[in-house]
């Protein structure tokens, strides 16, 4: 584990210092590092809320596994037409919901303002980070980061991680 015997202070500071850093990736392209954030059989989804409050497995992105994380951010690079836009992520507070053993369960809110060529900037998506966070190696990384949006009308194609 990283630290001996954290203290729950101590990891509210390491889950929040991950989530930020999730956040910095994906606000500043550096999107081919975003994968390493992630344990290789990791889960990452980003569903409705409608979808998730009635239990429902369709979502907009579903990945599982680290491997597909790496494809999805190739085939946007290399595949996919969308407008130039860039992301700026607001994190709320971190939650920790629980811990046990190595794994801290935590809830973020979220909202993700999205601005394109014209310099007009939107409210893309909002919701929650609903994250299990795996503690037991040298760093925290994600073995499941679920994002529950609660924005019904998606603007543009959702290429990029949420």
């Amino acid at each position: 584990m990283l630290l001996e015997s954290p203290t729950r202070y101590e990891l509210q500071q390491l889950v929040t210092e991950l989530n930020a850093l999730y956040a910095e990736l994906i606000d500043d392209d550096r999107l081919e590092e975003w994968p390493d954030l992630f344990v290789s059989d990791c889960v990452y989804t980003v569903i409705a809320r409608e979808n998730f409050d009635r239990q429902m497995d369709t979502s907009a992105i579903y990945c599982d596994s680290r491997g597909m994380l790496v494809d999805r951010i190739v085939s946007l690079r290399k595949a996919n037409i969308f407008p130039v836009h860039a992301y700026r992520h607001i994190l709320g507070p971190t939650r920790m919901v629980s811990t046990t053993g190595a794994l801290a369960k935590t809830q973020t809110n979220y909202a993700v303002l999205m601005t394109r060529t014209d310099g007009r900037t939107t409210i893309y998506n909002s919701g929650k980070y609903i994250d299990e966070i795996d503690l037991s190696g040298e760093r925290p990384l994600f073995r499941s980061k679920i994002a529950v949006f609660d924005t019904n009308l998606i603007d543009t194609m959702m290429v990029r991680p949420i």
